[in-house]
């Protein structure tokens, strides 16, 4: 059966066998990749935008930091992306208080401002705990959420996998909850899948006082095509993941396999798996089979 294909803008696109993904709306703004990917920790810009491209994610998150340290030729990281194509999510990556987060949003806006990026009304929050875990401090982030919530963001909330805090970002007014698949840049894939299960029942149930259309997007800690699997079989709505393809010994190619392990995912989750069965179930019926001969 052909799966129709609509006009690529439409927010009621299906999945088609081109994509592979139904738009995602984040707020504002349309994605038909539900893979989002970093900028950082490639060993050159080249490779970079390879794997960008290679990876079909139209969002990538920038660090805000480190775009106002220059070059030796005055270039910053954002000069060798395609920003026709792309659109920003800044992050406040190395941020340890819900002031200094919110501060280096609003630097984000001003600067995406300038350059008509439409991810100016947007920020991926990150208010980190300390420098060896790289955990999420809750009540920082939620201070952080409420500030920038009231002054017009689009907040998506980087938070750990407690359900409960989750609950709590989203009240506070979070477009978007990201729970940590595990630790950032450690590779260890889902952590904790049951966890991520109830994070998105509470949030999307309609049953718990959900809204279906609310994104969850798992985000850190994804090693290897398989991680994005798990995470999209979960049901997650996307998944964001840097290091997983910067430090892999091939970035373009890793970025490729992530890109389709995000689409086999997200259909697979959609398509109705078969229970899981302790014993074995005959694919072909008992009954009409052809009858054994005698002697034989």
């Amino acid at each position: 059966m052909q799966i129709p294909a609509l006009h690529p803008t439409s927010p009621d696109r299906p999945a088609t066998l081109e994509t592979g993904n139904a738009p995602l709306r984040i707020g504002r703004i349309t994605t038909h990749s539900r893979l989002f990917v970093g900028t950082g920790k490639y060993r050159d810009a080249e490779t970079m935008r390879a794997a960008i491209e290679a990876s079909g994610a139209e969002i990538v998150t920038v660090a805000v930091r480190r775009e106002r340290l220059l070059d030796a030729e005055g270039r910053s990281l954002l000069d060798e992306l395609d920003l026709t194509r792309l659109t920003v999510l800044p992050n406040t990556a190395g941020c340890f208080s819900a002031s200094d987060a919110v501060r280096v949003a609003r630097l984000g806006r001003d600067l995406l401002e300038q350059l008509g990026n439409a991810g100016a009304h947007w920020v991926k929050l990150e208010v980190l705990g300390d420098r060896r875990t790289l955990l999420p401090d809750p009540v920082g982030t939620l201070e952080a959420v409420g500030e920038l919530v009231a002054d017009g963001f689009d907040v998506l909330a980087y938070s750990s996998d407690d359900p409960i805090m989750a609950l709590r970002l989203r009240d506070a007014g979070a477009t978007s909850v990201m729970p940590a698949g595990s630790p950032i840049g450690s590779g260890r894939g889902i952590a904790n899948p049951a966890a991520i299960r109830i994070i998105l029942e509470l949030l999307q149930s309609k049953d718990a006082g959900g809204d279906p259309e609310y994104p969850v997007i798992v985000d850190a800690g994804v090693g290897a095509p398989s991680d994005v699997i798990a995470a999209m079989e979960l049901g997650a709505d996307g998944v964001l993941l840097n290091t997983g393809i910067a430090h892999a010994a091939d970035p373009v190619r890793m970025a490729r396999a992530m890109r389709l392990a995000c689409e086999a995912g997200y259909l697979g989750a959609r398509a109705g798996r078969i229970p899981a069965r302790l014993y074995a179930s005959a694919s072909s019926p008992w009954e009409g089979r052809v009858a054994t001969i005698p002697g034989e």
